[in-house]
């Protein structure tokens, strides 16, 4: 059995975040928060299907699609940086930090889009509120999981924190499949949930200092199902590298 996830108001979303680590907002709720119609945001959903294997995942696994590009959002201005690596510590990933992963970039043609850009503003403008005023690094990966062997995994190292400041994980779509729970725990405390998200640009909104998350294994339901997400990370003073910061 589903469960549902604890939808809050965007009106109370910095409030939530602050107050208790996160928030769960709905398509309606995004939409009012970034100012952007639910139209413009599912005209992005087909470059979901134009992604790219990853093929760094150590559990021997092929069951993972992504682009991966990098941001600066600084108030209005969302600048897209040089390709760079995707690279974690192995303090926040155990199965695939330390590593730098080459990923494929988010097309040029999502970039463009108002509604990406303005997606990238609001949520920037939202850490700023809790962090103050600031530029923020901004690491954007498209994913799907698919279940053409059986099982995929989102979170292959398990429970984890990503080592930024924000996170923020956005149900694109999901086909055919079960499972792909929520978990969200404190990461200094006895508090958590679980939930699913099942409706397309509902988004999981985290402060990744208090909170630590994952999702679980998603099986097929027809003859290959998936999970798409955009997963968007907000840093303040830089990205992370191997050299810091």
């Amino acid at each position: 059995m589903s469960l549902s996830p604890p939808i809050t108001a965007p009106s109370q979303a910095v409030t939530a975040l602050r107050d208790r680590g996160y928030a769960v907002l709905s398509r309606a709720g995004l939409c009012e928060l970034v100012g952007t119609p639910a139209a413009a945001l599912d005209a992005l959903r087909s470059t979901w299907e134009d992604l790219r294997l990853d093929t760094y995942l150590r559990d021997g696994g092929h069951y993972r699609s992504r682009r991966h590009s990098c941001f600066v959002v600084e108030g209005a201005t969302v600048t897209l940086v040089p390709h760079r690596a995707h690279w974690q510590p192995v303090e926040y990933n155990a199965l695939h930090g330390g590593l730098e992963r080459w990923f494929e970039p988010i097309t040029p043609a999502v970039v463009a889009q108002p509604a990406w850009q303005q997606l990238l503003r609001a949520l920037a403008a939202c850490c700023s509120e809790l962090k103050g005023a600031q530029p923020w690094y901004v690491e954007a990966h498209q994913f799907r999981i698919d279940t053409k062997e059986g099982i995929g995994r989102p979170t292959p190292e398990g429970a984890h924190r990503d080592g930024v400041d924000f996170v923020a994980v956005l149900l694109v779509g999901r086909e055919g499949i079960k499972g792909g729970e929520t978990r969200v725990f404190e990461a200094n405390g006895p508090h958590g949930l679980r939930f699913t998200l099942t409706e397309p640009w509902s988004v999981l909104l985290l402060d990744d200092e208090r909170m630590i998350h994952e999702s679980t294994p998603i099986q097929p339901l027809s003859e290959l199902g998936h999970r798409d997400t955009l997963v968007l990370t907000f840093r303040a003073k830089g990205f992370q590298g191997p050299s810091g910061p």
